[in-house]
């Protein structure tokens, strides 16, 4: 692997990582070299997905640690957790998200709220707590997991909407504070990717139709489309580049 991409000694907490897309990201993080702490609050999950990750890269590359990453103490703790036990941070990925479908007529402001602080507000918990040790180090990676929803609104998905659009400018905002001390910040806006829980919508004909239809590209995006994008601002070759966020929805955002 050219030097540039090599995680090779980096630590790297994903969150939201006992499967789908997050797990992904661990994975193409374990395979460029990193270091990887699996996070989730399903312990058992959290547990099967560490031993499927140790079974191809070692038990010594991979680790999980179980927190809430809707809790500034839990933020705190978890990050306290990766830093003694594993080693100093040097890459985060805030992947955590959920997503909650009603008309905003009807939305209860109790699941407004549940959306917004586990896909916005938990990245600025846990992305904080991170940069209070990366900073001094003066080096450090925090990738935002954000959305096509960044740019792009759909019905009955209010709060998932507001809080992808809030990422990507808490990626700015991260960036305003931070790149002086070294840290790159950048987001990642995943299109409509196929995974178990995007199952129900592919074998959906009427959606999978509108889908491959409004993408240029033809076909659902997959997790391993979104590895080589996040090894890039995980890694030395994105060191001059702070807080973008890159698109990979296969070419739906450009078009009408």
């Amino acid at each position: 692997m050219s030097g540039l991409f090599d995680l090779t000694g980096r630590v790297a907490l994903v969150t939201g990582s006992s499967r789908g897309i997050g797990n992904a990201l661990a994975r193409g993080l374990a395979d460029a070299g990193a270091t990887v702490v699996l996070n989730g609050i399903n312990a058992e999950r959290l547990k099967d997905a560490e031993a499927a990750l140790a079974a191809d890269f070692g038990p010594g590359r991979i680790h999980s640690c179980a927190f809430d990453v809707t809790s500034d103490t839990e933020a705190a703790r978890g990050v306290a957790w990766v830093e003694e036990n594993v080693g100093p941070l040097d890459i985060l990925v805030n992947n955590a998200g959920i997503q909650h479908r009603v008309p905003m007529l009807d939305l209860d402001v109790k699941d407004w709220d549940r959306v917004i602080t586990t896909d916005l507000t938990s990245a600025f918990l846990v992305g904080r707590e991170a940069a209070r040790h990366m900073i001094p180090r003066g080096r450090g990676k925090i990738i935002n997991i954000c959305s096509v929803q960044t740019d792009l609104a759909r019905p009955t998905i209010a709060p998932y909407v507001a809080a992808k659009g809030g990422l990507r400018n808490l990626t700015r905002a991260m960036t305003a504070e931070w790149a002086a001390s070294g840290l790159q910040i950048n987001g990642i806006a995943p299109g409509y990717i196929h995974t178990e829980m995007t199952q129900n919508l592919v074998d959906d004909p009427d959606f999978n139709s509108w889908i491959l239809g409004r993408t240029p590209a033809h076909r659902w995006g997959t997790v391993a489309d979104l590895a080589g994008p996040a090894v890039w601002l995980a890694s030395e070759a994105s060191n001059f580049v702070n807080g973008q966020t890159i698109f990979v929805d296969g070419g739906m955002t450009v078009v009408v």
